[in-house]
């Protein structure tokens, strides 16, 4: 039983962001009784016509898409600053997922610190789904994670979710810079967390060396065939280093594929 309920989209009807509304109701399909919450954030209040009209803009877009689904979406336009907005919004309709469009190498600073700052101060996970990506069910996943011992073992909760609604594998993967690490009490814990938490959509574990760690996930992300990549954000290992807050924003900027940032 999925613990998904609610997906709150960022949606100011970009292409970017119509992409990423399209990806998310193939995510949600035809027969997943979990609802879409739109969200437009406007810098400048909206009038009562304006926000009729993105209303019934957002409803033909579902629509063009053509798929019946279980839970009627929403749409609602708030006013303010974009992260703080789209932050409250999703405590207060308790949305348990943000997915959210990024134009990807094309995108603007702003864009980028925006994503990057969603992805990090979010309380729940967030899916970063990058302008021009296939849109398919994620089949193969790639977790990546550092050498640290995972410290909150409930953040994996969303991957196996996520997993089992699409009978998913999960590839982990761990990149070293210098010499393959050799923790073999930390290696072996978390091996047994991922094998305990994952169940068996758990696939395998690849242990590998690379001085560039982002060019090593993107080539396994290719090798592999990997649909979904996901991220442990630096708040949930005893020991991350603090450029794992880099990581993430390199990642969701140069990844062809979505990126779920777990929380």
């Amino acid at each position: 039983m999925s613990s998904l309920n609610k997906i709150l989209i960022p949606f100011d009807f970009s292409e970017a962001s119509v992409n990423a509304l399209e990806y998310v109701v193939n995510f949600v399909g035809t027969e997943k009784a979990i609802g879409i919450l739109g969200l437009y954030v406007g810098k400048m209040p909206i009038s009562g016509s304006d926000n009729e009209k993105l209303g019934e803009d957002f409803a033909k877009l579902m629509d063009s898409f053509g798929a019946r689904l279980k839970v009627v979406p929403e749409f609602k336009t708030e006013t303010g600053e974009v992260i703080s907005t789209i932050l409250a919004a999703q405590e207060k309709s308790n949305a348990d997922l943000i997915m959210m469009g990024t134009m990807g190498d094309k995108i603007t600073d702003e864009a980028i610190t925006n994503t990057s700052k969603l992805v990090l101060k979010a309380n729940c996970p967030v899916i970063s789904i990058p302008y021009g990506t296939t849109i398919k069910e994620p089949k193969n996943i790639a977790l990546v994670m550092g050498g640290e011992k995972i410290d909150d073992k409930e953040v994996l909760g969303t991957l196996l979710d996520i997993a089992r609604t699409f009978d998913a594998r999960v590839h982990v993967l761990t990149i070293y810079k210098d010499s393959i690490y050799d923790e073999e009490a930390i290696k072996e814990s978390n091996e047994n967390l991922l094998e305990y938490y994952l169940e068996h959509f758990y696939a395998d574990h690849t242990f590998t060396k690379n001085e560039d760690i982002e060019q090593g996930i993107l080539e396994y992300i290719k090798e592999k065939e990997i649909d979904l990549l996901a991220i442990l954000p630096r708040n949930h290992t005893e020991r991350s280093a603090p450029s794992e807050g880099r990581l993430t924003k390199l990642l969701t900027l140069h990844s062809e594929i979505p990126v779920l940032a777990l929380d």
